[in-house]
């Protein structure tokens, strides 16, 4: 179950400002039993200044954790899907999309990056 956090509109709004939208994925190689884990990198859009770039599964882990960030997908249905930090039961850090409390695998359907 997702914790929720007490926000104000406006801090909602500003934080939705800064968004990054996942655009693209990248996978290692190989046979993995946690498909989220397999995800190496993941390439943005930022919502506020439209600039794009790729970063690490572990970068965008952090981001979300520790700075507050925010980031989302959109499927192919324009439904929106929020992308949170998690950790398996061996410690690995990955990142998945959750969409009305449910965690979802949006992040698997998305094309691999260049």
């Amino acid at each position: 179950m997702l914790k929720s956090i007490a926000v104000f509109p406006s801090e909602l709004k500003q934080k939705e400002e800064m968004a990054i939208r996942i655009t693209c994925i990248n996978k290692a190689y190989g046979n993995h039993l946690d498909p989220h884990s397999a995800i190496t990198s993941l390439g943005w859009q930022n919502d506020g200044t439209g600039e794009t770039g790729k970063s690490t599964r572990e970068q965008i882990y952090g981001w979300l954790k520790h700075s507050g960030g925010v980031a989302y997908t959109v499927d192919k249905y324009g439904n929106k899907a929020f992308v949170y930090p998690r950790e398996n039961s061996y410690g690995t850090r990955f990142v998945q999309t959750a969409a009305d409390r449910v965690w979802t695998d949006n992040l698997l359907y998305l094309p691999e990056c260049p």
